[in-house]
């Protein structure tokens, strides 16, 4: 496949970064990993492109004209991504191999129910992810293969830990929606945050230890991530950014955080949301980069610009 250079948009001097928010300077190291995988519509389409954060180098892993490839997980071995798709008519759940070859369809809804916001289990057996419409938000799994589709629960955006054992996810309470952590084999479930949001996108993840989730809160008129225990509940606030910080993804290291920063909750009510999805700025919504501590949280230059407006995470390869 061909690898398009972003060289316009990334700055490099002597094989790292000089990255800036702010007045903020860059961390001399970036992750083990230098590449993540994220949805960008630098093509015309929503395509999925495998990006290097240091040189900008990225390759189209979809190549699927007149439809929309978002939401990316990759496997802990990184040898597999899922994503969804509409290039059946809804969103569906897909796999494919990491240089995007063998792809297939893993779940088959129908329009008004779409399928997505998926982790995966550390032994890469289970695939765990939410389907939306029609009935109350399922939270489901199923193997790689296709094969083992179950509904483990309801909620949103669910999230499982490394050992399986644990699912993280969202449930609409009367003042917002809430971080809640349930057991994989009794489906007994407990309330984490004591804060609604009544913005959502709160969009869970577990640090490779399992002893954090890693969402968004409410902060005032915006969001910001935290990390959180589920056995304690101890919450840390992680970024001060003063907009909306959405879509974490953690590196397999446990060193660094990926995520989605924009200026302002758009999708707060339709006027707003609308306007935004109209509008279609190249730069609304990009991808950062922090380390797990929330220490020196920064833009990926190469992803600063033609960024899906979507809550697409940008996992890191391993």
């Amino acid at each position: 496949m061909r690898c398009f250079r972003l060289a316009s948009l990334c700055l490099a001097v002597a094989g790292g970064l000089l990255l800036k928010a702010g007045d903020r300077q860059a961390p001399a190291q970036e992750p083990g990993s230098r590449a993540v995988v994220a949805a960008s519509f630098r093509t015309g389409d929503l395509e999925l492109f495998r990006v290097d954060i240091q040189t900008g180098d990225a390759r189209n892993l979809t190549r699927a004209p007149r439809s929309s490839e978002r939401y990316p997980a990759c496997s802990p071995d990184g040898r597999f991504i899922t994503f969804n798709s509409n290039r059946d008519g809804t969103y569906n759940l897909y796999i494919m191999r990491q240089d995007g070859s063998d792809l297939r369809p893993l779940t088959h809804e129908r329009p008004g129910v779409e399928a997505g916001m998926q982790t995966w289990t550390r032994d890469g057996r289970w695939i765990y992810f939410g389907l939306f419409g029609k009935e109350p938000p399922r939270m489901c799994r199923i193997h790689p293969d296709g094969s083992g589709f179950a509904v483990v629960g309801q909620g949103i955006d669910p999230a499982v830990s490394p050992d399986g054992s644990r699912i993280a996810f969202a449930r609409v309470l009367a003042d917002g929606h809430h971080l809640f952590v349930m057991d994989s084999e009794t489906a007994l479930a407990r309330q984490l945050t004591t804060e609604g949001n009544p913005w959502g996108g709160l969009h869970p993840v577990w640090t490779p230890d399992g002893r954090g989730v890693i969402h968004a809160g409410r902060v005032g008129n915006g969001l910001e991530l935290f990390s959180q225990s589920p056995d304690s509940g101890e919450r840390r606030q992680l970024t001060r950014l003063g907009g909306a910080a959405t879509s974490p993804r953690v590196s397999s290291d446990g060193r660094f955080v990926s995520f989605r920063f924009c200026d302002e909750v758009y999708w707060r009510d339709g006027a707003t949301s609308s306007r935004t999805y109209r509008e279609h700025k190249a730069d609304k919504r990009p991808v950062w980069i922090m380390e797990i501590d929330g220490a020196n949280p920064h833009v990926i230059e190469p992803l600063h610009y033609q960024t899906t407006i979507d809550g697409s995470p940008a996992p890191f390869l391993p």
